[in-house]
């Protein structure tokens, strides 16, 4: 075997491995111990999203000002609160945790991001066949009705030279 031919296999084998790798990316929510209910309720809806989409969400509670530091079973039921309403979609890693003036907990989704990138290339395929069928649809009857008016021209175009 060829020697430049051997280095240029592995160098295909290695770039395919690095474009089917994921990286694990962990995005972060940040919450205060006081929030709205309008306020968590548009936090959750990014954290569904983000375990929906196969990435870590790493969810903190910030208790920024003294007189919140108190309130430290405030911010654990918060984010036990979300665990359990996201919990279709991922479970926790890191149980809530204090760390400094934040209080943090991980949650990982429940499918792998491999599975949720195939899920989403199997239905893109089956969205772009619906759409081809179903234009191949929609031209085939233009197509029918075009064939036959040369027909019905030539029709009525036949009476009218035979009374001249």
């Amino acid at each position: 075997m060829d020697y430049g031919k051997f280095k240029y296999e592995n160098a295909q084998k290695a770039r395919e491995a690095r474009r089917n790798q994921v990286n694990t990316v962990i995005k972060e929510i940040k919450l205060r111990p006081r929030i709205d209910p309008h306020d968590y309720n548009t936090k959750k809806g990014h954290v569904v999203r983000f375990l929906g989409d196969g990435d870590k969400v790493k969810v903190s509670v910030m208790f920024r000002r003294g007189r919140e530091q108190g309130l430290a079973q405030l911010g654990f039921r918060l984010l036990q609160q979300m665990a359990d309403e996201v919990d279709e979609l991922g479970h926790v890693e890191s149980a809530p945790r204090l760390d400094g003036r934040d209080m943090i907990m991980v949650l990982a989704p429940n499918k792998k991001k491999t599975a949720v990138r195939a899920e989403r290339a199997a239905k893109k395929t089956a969205t772009a066949t619906a759409a081809r069928a179903e234009a191949e649809e929609a031209s085939a009857p233009v197509a029918a009705t075009t064939a036959s008016a040369p027909a019905a021209t030539a029709a009525v175009a036949e009476p009218a030279e035979k009374t001249a």
